[in-house]
């Protein structure tokens, strides 16, 4: 019997982790096995990150009842509890933009995802007791800033897995119901909390009293990690049994030659541009609706609108990955930057209203913001795989990916600053739409314009 071709072999990962080839440009290949690996690996990764994703703004979703439950924290300290996580996931994604090269796929993404049981079980307990120290909360906040960290290992490791004519669909899938986390978990927050989870289980902790608007109600806080609880432990088990490792390696040191390229840095900008707004403004926008609307008579619940963000913001970046592909990562960042100009600068027009009456508006101009925001995230990670060759690529998108996770961090630092000495939002959106508006020329100039030296 003849010996099978090396054009027509599938992959095969004989010691369990690494797999002996991977040559996803090859069709042969990519017919008799590599299709379908990499799509169950997209599916089990992009799972765990849906996870990551609600995990890191757990605390978004439970700040703005911390004070109705009777925690004493001023607004300050309420945007520093917010922004902790941002710090923490830009300061760990540092670190996972290394790992796929170094350690594979299998052992970032299962043991990456088994770690958001340290936040999760702490919050389940914390919130039962509002004598808990403010430190203790600010630990529990960094330390959800794992879900947030996860992202720069993840999504370089779905690069490597796909052909370069399928990864911005590939990234922008992943990154987008990933990024869903974030509103899935300010959706299901205020219904879960509203009811006993397991109704006689004492292990499961006692109600706490919200006071809102004047009206007493009960509420179980806890419920909200307890139910992502079970969700990490069999997604983090599942990656662990099923994936295995592109046979793509370097070391630390190898990996900073991307440094030395000028497109890193202005990929770095444009992505903090998009995913910086994107993540930031998720973090926020609940203590956004409370500070600027929140004291007129009949103020809306924050939490009843701020999901819609994310939600709009993942659903467009979905839908931009596969345009990305067919018109080119550029071009549709081009036209996303000039969205989120023309948002930020209607946004600045609402910040300091007389009424409810601008509210609508409000919500109208942010959710435009953040969907072209979405479609920015998914055509920025177009451009990178073809600007950089597989493992470089890998390392920009952990790279950029990182830098704009500090996104929750610097806008809740923003906006309590500006709150602090303005009294309102508005010099932080003007200070965006500045930005957005170099941004969308950095891009056109190098790679969007005709006769740019490196279309992408």
């Amino acid at each position: 019997m003849p010996t099978p071709s090396v054009t027509s072999r599938g992959p095969s990962a004989p010691d369990g982790t690494w797999l002996e080839r991977w040559e996803p440009e090859n069709d042969a290949f990519w017919r008799n096995g590599g299709a379908s690996l990499a799509w169950r690996t997209l599916t089990i990764t992009t799972l765990c990150l849906t996870m990551a994703f609600m995990s890191w703004f757990l605390v978004s979703a439970l700040v703005v009842r911390l004070p109705q439950i009777g925690f004493k924290f001023s607004p300050t300290e309420l945007f520093w509890l917010a922004a902790m996580p941002g710090l923490a996931g830009g300061t760990l994604r540092l670190v996972h933009m290394f790992l796929t090269p170094m350690v594979g796929t299998r052992h970032v993404v299962s043991l990456s995802t088994l770690s958001l049981l340290l936040p999760l079980v702490g919050w389940f307990y914390v919130v039962q007791d509002i004598s808990t120290p403010y430190w203790v909360l600010m630990v529990l906040a960094f330390l959800a800033g794992l879900g947030g960290g996860n992202f720069s290992s993840f999504m370089p490791s779905t690069s490597l897995f796909f052909p370069k004519r399928l990864q911005g669909t590939a990234l922008a899938i992943q990154a987008g119901i990933g990024n869903f986390g974030v509103s899935i978990v300010q959706f299901v927050t205020p219904w879960v909390i509203s009811f006993p989870l397991l109704a006689g289980a004492t292990w499961m902790g006692t109600s706490q009293t919200m006071v809102k608007g004047g009206v007493t109600s009960q509420v179980w806080l806890q419920n909200a990690p307890a139910v992502m609880i079970p969700l990490v432990a069999v997604f983090g088990i599942t990656a662990w049994l099923l994936l295995k490792s592109v046979p793509v390696k370097a070391n630390f040191a190898e990996q900073f030659d991307i440094f030395r390229s000028r497109h890193t840095w202005s990929m770095t900008s444009l992505y903090i541009m998009t995913f910086g707004a994107f993540s930031g403004l998720s973090a926020t926008f609940p203590l956004l609706i409370k500070q600027i609307y929140g004291q007129f008579p009949g103020a809306p619940d924050p939490l009843a609108w701020a999901f819609w963000g994310p939600l709009v913001g993942s659903a467009s970046r979905v839908v931009a990955g596969p345009l990305s592909d067919k018109l080119g990562g550029a071009r549709v960042t081009h036209w996303a930057g000039l969205g989120m100009l023309g948002a930020a600068l209607w946004v600045t027009t609402l910040t300091q209203p007389s009424g409810l009456e601008s509210f609508p508006m409000f919500v109208a101009g942010m959710l435009t913001l953040f969907f072209f925001a979405g479609v920015g995230n998914a055509s920025t990670f177009k451009q990178m795989p073809m600007l950089f060759p597989p493992r470089q690529a890998g390392g920009v998108i952990g790279f950029t990916a990182a830098i704009a996770a500090y996104g929750p961090f610097l806008f809740g630092m923003l906006f309590a600053w500006s709150f602090a000495q303005f009294k309102a939002a508005t010099p932080v959106f003007w200070g965006l739409a500045a930005f957005f508006a170099f941004n969308v020329a950095l891009n056109w100039w190098m790679y969007a314009r005709r006769g740019a030296a490196n279309p992408c």
